[in-house]
């Protein structure tokens, strides 16, 4: 029996989670996407603010009601102490809400500030459901531009609008915090990329594909599958000659700007590049590339591009 679905899409405030966790919930035809805010709502109902000052204010300024402020070295230090703080009173709820779903075999999606990777017990729940958890990303004033706009719609304009620099703070934390726990991290350049990325992960189909390019065909190859069809590498086989097993190396390419820091990489440090071009000349600069994408016609059309471009490999 196919185990349901428990996605948990997680970001600082004005990132655009809420918009892409509902375009996920109607790509993927699921009817429960609950708000972390609502759950904290409850949990402030049941504990009362002298008990857990944190919890009753924002997770931007919740370091505001720390007692021991002098004990952190610096004001990031202390920002993400408070926020730890604040969310840890709404985490057990969360996990009662993600319980309460699978025993009811229900597909759910989450969004919200307070899903911390490695502060939610995942470990408990993935043998009955299938988890995703996804933390969104987005450069500095592409957030800012974001973060200022959200404020203006909700009326939450003024005194949100002076807490931004602590907004961008937790961003950062979110996004280590991810990097150290497994946690794939997702930019948000367009809703439509960052949706279609996400359903790779979640729902994706993948293939092996035999590829020939030179190492200065590479950001033709990565923009095919990356920026122009949301796809990703995850992994890529070097047939060596002489070897018995091809040379395998994890790649999870997933990300437009990483790959385009990677590409720029080779062009601007020499090293790097010429380690690639003795991989790429002992293999004759045919490797195995394992694609992924959203659906079979996606994966299609990243082939057919491919081939219409002259990098996929035809053995004579």
């Amino acid at each position: 029996m196919k185990k349901p679905y428990v996605i948990l899409v997680g970001s600082a405030s004005g990132i655009g989670k809420s918009t892409v966790a509902a375009e996920l919930a109607k790509r993927l035809g699921i009817k429960h996407l609950i708000e972390t805010d609502f759950i904290r709502e409850v949990v402030r109902g049941v504990i009362g603010s002298e008990y857990a000052p944190a919890l009753h204010k924002s997770s931007f300024n919740a370091y505001k009601s720390l007692r021991n402020q002098t004990n952190f070295d610096d004001k990031e230090e202390l920002i993400n102490a408070g926020f730890v703080e604040h969310a840890s009173f709404v985490i057990p709820a969360i996990e009662k809400v993600i319980g309460r779903a699978i025993a009811d075999y229900d597909d759910i999606i989450i969004e919200g500030v307070h899903l911390i990777p490695g502060l939610i017990n995942m470990e408990k729940f993935k043998d009955h459901a299938s988890i995703y958890f996804f933390v969104l990303s987005s450069d500095r004033e592409s957030h800012k531009e974001r973060f200022v706009k959200r404020a203006m719609q909700i009326h939450r304009g003024g005194k949100q609008l002076e807490y931004f620099k602590e907004n961008r703070t937790i961003h950062n934390f979110l996004i280590k915090r991810a990097d150290e726990n497994g946690v794939k991290v997702v930019e948000t350049e367009s809703i439509e990329g960052t949706t279609e990325n996400m359903i790779t992960s979640i729902a994706g189909t993948c293939k092996t594909v035999l590829l020939k390019n030179s190492v200065d065909e590479l950001a033709d190859v990565v923009d095919i599958i990356i920026n122009k069809h949301g796809g990703t590498i995850e992994d890529v086989t070097y047939l060596v000659p002489g070897f018995k097993e091809p040379l395998k190396r994890k790649v999870h390419a997933t990300d437009s700007k990483k790959t385009e820091k990677f590409i720029e990489s080779l062009q601007k440090k020499p090293n790097v590049r010429k380690d690639f071009e003795y991989l790429y000349n002992i293999s004759n600069n045919v490797r195995g590339n394992k694609i992924c994408a959203s659906s079979k016609k996606a994966l299609d059309e990243i082939i057919k591009d491919l081939d219409v471009k002259g990098f996929v490999y035809k053995e004579k």
